[in-house]
């Protein structure tokens, strides 16, 4: 009897061990299917990525973090706009990934970011053509030299009025509208436009191109210059001045001229600035090679021109190095 009860409780035991190991494989199966999905939470980035700076290279910028964030949920991009000079600040005290700017950057922000450790890599992001803009009511200006322009927009000159650049123009007092002095754009117009010379005085200043838009909009005797960007989306109620070149030629900007170099010297790279460290940071990294896959396309979309696609190749070999 005690025979048969051990041999009963056996079977059962097997018959136990046999159901729990799920002979027909399931269990291995469950085991993949679990390795598979942790595997891919793993392979999904996440976290911060912060920039700030220009406002000329902002509609690019924010075109590309839109675009990226759609597809990468887990990615926060911040997009600020403190102008070239306002990014720069940020950037050396490390509270920035990415600097946008539409000049190069200069000695002393170089200086100040070594000084604070800081390794960064220069990427140009886009070509932009300064556009020098007047009332969709001014039919007057039809064309300015690079020295007509120093002469208005100089506090050293006399030219207080229309009639002072051209006697045929009308005697009205010029309204002034210029990017701020935070802005890489102010600073590429005075060292192309003024030189030695200081702004006029009386000039509206704003880090807001929208504000300068508004400006010269709202006033027939306005002037003003930006982001060739800036003049495609308001050109319905703006006029922009033809500049002529080095070949006595009066060119308007176009994306045609910009690319070709016919509209100079107002015809420029814009740039992003990369902390070097915050390439090792994923979410950095994927935004950045994001960045390069479709800036070209995104600065086109938005109103500027982009480079080649060998040229953001080459960009992205740079990205890649500091890995």
């Amino acid at each position: 009897m005690q025979k048969k009860m051990l041999s009963l409780f056996m079977l059962v035991a097997l018959i136990l061990i046999a159901a729990c190991g799920n002979g027909d494989g399931s269990d291995n199966g469950s085991s993949e299917n679990s390795n598979e999905n942790t595997s891919e939470a793993a392979e999904t980035t996440s976290g911060d990525v912060a920039i700030d700076g220009s406002s000329t290279v902002f509609p690019i910028m924010e075109a590309v973090s839109e675009e990226f964030q759609s597809s990468h949920e887990d990615i926060r991009v911040t997009v600020g706009v403190s102008g070239s000079g306002g990014g720069f600040e940020k950037f050396i005290n490390g509270e920035t990934d990415i600097s946008n700017a539409s000049r190069s950057i200069k000695e002393e922000e170089k200086s100040a970011l070594e000084e604070n450790g800081i390794d960064f890599t220069e990427i140009e992001i886009a070509l932009d053509g300064l556009s020098v803009v007047v009332n969709e009511e001014n039919d007057w200006v039809d064309e300015l030299t690079i020295e007509q322009l120093k002469q208005i927009w100089s506090e050293s000159s006399d030219v207080t009025t229309w009639s002072d650049v051209n006697e045929e123009w009308p005697d009205e007092e010029i309204e002034f509208f210029s990017p701020g002095t935070d802005s890489g754009t102010y600073d590429y117009f005075s060292e192309v436009v003024l030189g030695e010379n200081q702004i006029k005085r009386d000039a509206a200043l704003s880090e807001d191109d929208n504000v300068l838009v508004n400006g010269v909009t709202g006033d027939q005797n306005g002037i003003a210059y930006f982001g060739y960007a800036y003049y495609l989306e308001n050109k319905e109620d703006l006029n922009v001045v033809p500049i002529v070149n080095g070949d006595g030629e009066a060119v308007e900007p176009s994306q045609v001229t910009i690319q070709s170099g016919e509209y100079e010297p107002l015809s420029r790279p814009m740039y992003i600035y990369v902390a070097n460290e915050s390439v090792q940071n994923d979410a950095v990294y994927d935004f950045l090679t994001y960045t390069l896959d479709n800036a070209g396309t995104l600065a086109e979309e938005v109103g500027y021109v982009g480079f080649t696609e060998d040229h953001y190749q080459e960009a992205q070999g740079k990205i890649d190095s500091l890995r």
